[in-house]
């Protein structure tokens, strides 16, 4: 029979699991305390880096229906960090402290519900913030729609120009 403190472990874990919109999964030996710290801070409030035990976490993997796709990157000593915001914003801070500090490894992780490796989960980081996508999105709309405004005037306008250009030549030939 299972302790009921493992068995509550187990089950918040696959909460996160579940409710998270991502969780990506890390080795992060050799790190210190302080270093941990520092990358919780990076991390910001989307995100929760968790140190767990491999054993728990592959329960809880079964529990919240995620086993088969990140179950293989549970070895060694492992930490989560469950993202309940951007991605992104999450895949950046834990790109850029790895960088800094090559102890800390990311394997992978899964994400909307899809299995992500070590380099996917770079290449998101590479992407740029949804506000700044967003951003750009919105100014090509504008675009397109001032271009459209355009065209739609310029109809009107060379209807007048080409009834007053036929009525300069008709007044010509009467002349």
């Amino acid at each position: 029979m299972a302790r009921p403190d493992k068995a509550a472990a187990v089950a918040a874990l696959s909460e996160e699991f579940r409710e998270s919109s991502g969780a990506v999964l890390t080795e992060y030996r050799g790190l210190t305390v302080a270093q941990l710290t520092e990358l919780r801070r990076s991390l910001g409030q989307n995100a929760r880096f968790s140190i767990v035990k491999n054993t728990l976490t592959k329960l809880a993997l079964k529990e919240a229906g995620v086993e088969a796709q990140i179950d293989d990157l549970l070895v060694g000593p492992s930490a989560v960090a469950f993202v309940h915001g951007d991605v992104v914003e999450a895949a950046k801070g834990l790109r850029d402290f790895a960088k800094a500090n090559s102890p800390l490894v990311i394997k992978g992780g899964i994400i909307d519900g899809k299995s992500m490796t070590a380099e996917d989960v770079t290449k998101l980081a590479d992407l740029e913030s949804r506000e700044v996508l967003l951003s750009k999105l919105a100014g090509a709309l504008k675009a397109k729609q001032g271009q459209a405004a355009a065209v739609f005037q310029a109809l009107p306008s060379k209807t007048v120009r080409l009834a007053q250009a036929l009525a300069d030549k008709r007044s010509e030939e009467a002349a």
